[in-house]
């Protein structure tokens, strides 16, 4: 997930892979939902397993691209665009979702326990926005990590994935299982520029025999078990995001790519906001149906979540409420100048 990078220097391609990302992430959210609300297994959750390798760890190896350029700045700049930045989001759809939910919380729990429930939110990340709050863990960490080589880093957040503690501490779990697709990003940023750039001038069909190979690949992975398995599973995650960056590069001129690319470059706000639009889908739908054609019902919430955040993006952009996904200069720790930018929208 690029931040911060003029319109000009964006690659096509990133945006591609990053749209790809946040609609399977949409869908599973949805799928779930349904699931969870009807009590039936869908079809979709074949889907959702097997984009499941790859889902993340390219999300997160794509938030990690280009923090090269960013990385040597001084700590009140880089803390202002990597962490202030992301806490302002954070705290605010937190209060925003928090809000939306409360009344039920309330009639359920008591208002004490809703008031205690948001507290531990500033500690432990709240439902979908776990991986904004963990960004900014991975911005700090990889910062004070810069001295170390990069191959030791790697080495060493590879060991932590296949260890996987299991504590129990839900950011410390996520840390040791993420980080190293994010750290991947930073340091083989070349590598991946490299490996894009001789995926745009091999044949088309012989890019698209390719992916229906690693297609193949998976799904055998997937349904043997084996792309879950500790160790076994970098495998499977690291071939999954060469395979969405060769998708995102023969797609990228297309119709389909540039949708793609749209949501891809919006893909923060559509990650902060789906769950208003999603949520309220789905019980209406759920509701005019009782509970029939849920596979459709799924599809459909998942249209309305990403539809409606980036109609929502557009709609408040320059207008007051643009607060929701541009964070104010009163919010900056650092002054437009030293951050290089008076802005910085949260889709960017």
């Amino acid at each position: 997930m690029r931040l911060e990078q003029p319109a000009a220097a964006r690659l096509d391609w990133v945006d591609v892979a990053k749209g790809v990302c946040i609609i399977l992430v949409v869908l599973m959210h949805a799928t779930l939902g349904v699931e969870k609300a009807t009590g039936q297994s869908l079809s979709l959750n074949h889907f959702v397993d097997w984009a499941r390798p790859f889902r993340m760890p390219d999300f997160f190896l794509i938030s990690g691209l280009f923090l090269a350029a960013r990385i040597d700045r001084p700590w009140r700049s880089y803390l202002d665009t990597k962490v202030v930045h992301f806490a302002y989001f954070y705290v605010l759809w937190l209060t925003i979702q928090f809000a939306l939910k409360a009344p039920g919380m309330v009639a359920e729990h008591g208002a004490l326990a809703t008031f205690e429930d948001y507290v531990v939110s500033f500690f432990v990340p709240f439902g979908t926005l776990w991986f904004i709050y963990l960004l900014a863990v991975f911005f700090v960490v990889s910062k004070l990590l810069r001295p170390v080589p990069h191959w030791l880093v790697l080495s060493g957040a590879a060991l932590l994935h296949m260890v996987a503690p299991h504590s129990g501490v839900f950011i410390l779990d996520e840390f040791t299982s993420r980080f190293v697709f994010f750290y991947s990003g930073y340091a083989l940023a070349p590598t991946i520029f490299a490996f894009a750039d001789r995926v745009r001038v091999t044949p088309g069909v012989f890019l698209v025999a390719a992916l229906v190979a690693w297609a193949a690949f998976n799904t055998a992975g997937v349904v043997s078990g084996l792309a879950f398995a500790a160790g076994a599973d970098l495998l499977f995650s690291y071939v999954g995001i060469a395979a969405v960056i060769a998708f995102s590069v023969l797609v990228t001129t297309s119709w389909f790519g540039r949708a793609l690319a749209y949501c891809g470059e919006h893909s923060i706000a559509v990650y902060l906001a789906f769950t208003v639009f999603m949520g309220p889908a789905r019980i209406v739908l759920l509701k005019l149906t009782g509970g029939e054609h849920a596979t459709a019902i799924a599809l459909a919430s998942t249209f309305a979540g990403i539809a409606g955040a980036l109609l929502l993006a557009w709609m408040v952009k320059g207008t007051w409420a643009g607060f929701l996904f541009a964070r104010p200069e009163r919010f900056r720790l650092a002054s437009a100048r030293e951050a290089s930018g008076s802005r910085v929208p949260a889709s960017a």
